[in-house]
């Protein structure tokens, strides 16, 4: 029997409001991921445009569009898998606010999924108030997508706070979580790594979380550290504070026998949820 194995990568941005600089800086680190031995490279949340809300609109496009073309490119040329993080998505057929969409790419350069965030930060946080909803349009729909060795479930940072979208996921047939997230400093040293281990224990699923650091335009910080958990909640990989990627080969066999061996998911009582 063949072995289901494959080499990620999750990339770790600080990234700017200025395109250019933020597409050299991603391609550099795609490439650099490509050349470790990496089969599937994930960037982070908002990756080529973050930090002052008031260019968002202007830096939103249509997907397909000039950003997934260059991430197509790339798949294509380097001939891996590219979770292309989240972009701003401009639909004017159905929102004057653009989503934040994260695309996956096969090795092609296909465009084979897309997921638009359905949860939208508006809270009061320790260091400030945001309200995402004003500035970003909410997705409805979870998706799953079929790579040659495993299913991903696609979400988006403050998703990872539900966990009835992972179970959903999960229950899909998604066996690899992806978190591109730009989660707050004063939020993520407290629950960043807590819920990206909690997510794979309980969906026993492997989780990648690429994630923005530092400073950004507008002056708040992101915490970084960007992540890779196994099924067990092990942390197979993480980023210091510095550009960068986490690196791990994720065993598919063994999350099949984890399933197989403690059938956690298998022992759930839908009947008696239905009240939910």
């Amino acid at each position: 029997m063949s072995e289901r194995r494959i080499t990620v990568a999750a990339i770790q941005m600080s990234s700017t409001p200025y395109k250019p600089q933020n597409f050299e800086k991603a391609e550099r680190l795609i490439r650099e991921a490509s050349s470790a031995g990496a089969e599937l490279i994930a960037l982070p949340e908002l990756w080529s445009c973050l930090g002052l809300q008031d260019v968002y609109r202007k830096n939103a496009e249509p997907i397909p569009g000039p950003t997934t073309e260059f991430l197509g490119g790339l798949a294509n040329e380097l001939g891996v898998w590219v979770l292309g993080g989240s972009i701003l998505e401009r639909d004017q057929g159905n929102s004057e606010l653009p989503y934040n969409t994260s695309t996956l790419f096969e090795p092609s350069g296909t465009m084979v999924a897309s997921y638009r965030k359905i949860h939208l930060f508006d809270v009061k946080a320790p260091d400030r108030e945001y309200a995402e909803s004003s500035i970003i349009a909410a997705g409805c729909e979870p998706v799953v997508a079929r790579t040659n060795v495993t299913t991903l479930g696609l979400s988006v940072c403050y998703d990872l706070r539900f966990p009835e979208l992972y179970r959903l996921l999960a229950s899909r047939g998604a066996e690899l979580l992806t978190v591109p997230s730009s989660f707050t400093l004063q939020t993520g040293k407290d629950h960043w790594e807590l819920l990206l281990r909690a997510r794979a224990v309980e969906n026993q699923a492997y989780v990648v979380a690429p994630a923005q650091w530092g400073q950004k335009a507008d002056g708040h910080w992101t915490y970084g550290r960007t992540m890779i958990v196994d099924p067990w909640g092990t942390i197979l990989s993480t980023c210091p504070d510095r550009d960068g990627y986490a690196l791990a080969t994720l065993d598919l066999d063994y999350l099949d026998c984890l399933r197989a061996e403690f059938p956690a998911l298998a022992n759930r009582r839908p009947e008696a949820y239905e009240r939910l």
